[in-house]
């Protein structure tokens, strides 16, 4: 696989990973942290109703789903880093990049609080940037 090709599919599958792991986490936060946010959350499509659920949600809810955002980057630049086999600052910060609009969008869907907004652009690349810092050297190979 060349390299260009190994990137893109790398970031792909970085983002994957990461937005499974903030699905789980948010999933706990709805099913079992915060269970009665999630029971009268769901279902909901009035914008409206949405803004007023977001307006009374709990802080703890919140903190956990940027908690989820900081898990994802995590193992979404790990595995981006392991997979291009390229520094962590390549491909990875692609990565923390397109997750960094991925909760803009989602910001722009279910307004938070002004104090959410700015941790979502604090949290995407630091802790991508982590994830792919954890990733081992490789030692180069050498022929005998």
């Amino acid at each position: 696989m060349s390299g260009v090709f190994r990137s893109i599919f790398a970031v792909f599958a970085g983002f994957v990973a990461a937005s499974a792991i903030m699905m789980a986490v948010e999933c706990v936060n709805g099913q079992i942290l915060y269970p009665e946010l999630g029971k009268s959350a769901a279902g909901v499509t009035d914008i409206k109703k949405i803004k007023e659920i977001m307006a009374s949600a709990p802080v703890g809810a919140l903190v956990v789903v940027l908690f989820g955002w900081v898990l994802g980057s995590l193992g979404g630049g790990f595995l981006t880093t392991l997979i291009s086999r390229k520094p962590a600052g390549g491909p990875a910060t692609v990565l923390g990049c397109l997750l960094t609009l991925a909760g803009v969008a989602n910001n722009l869907m279910l307004p938070p609080p002004i104090w959410f907004w700015l941790a979502t652009f604090v949290v995407f690349l630091p802790a991508t940037y982590l994830g792919a810092s954890l990733v081992p050297k490789r030692e180069p190979i050498q022929e005998t």
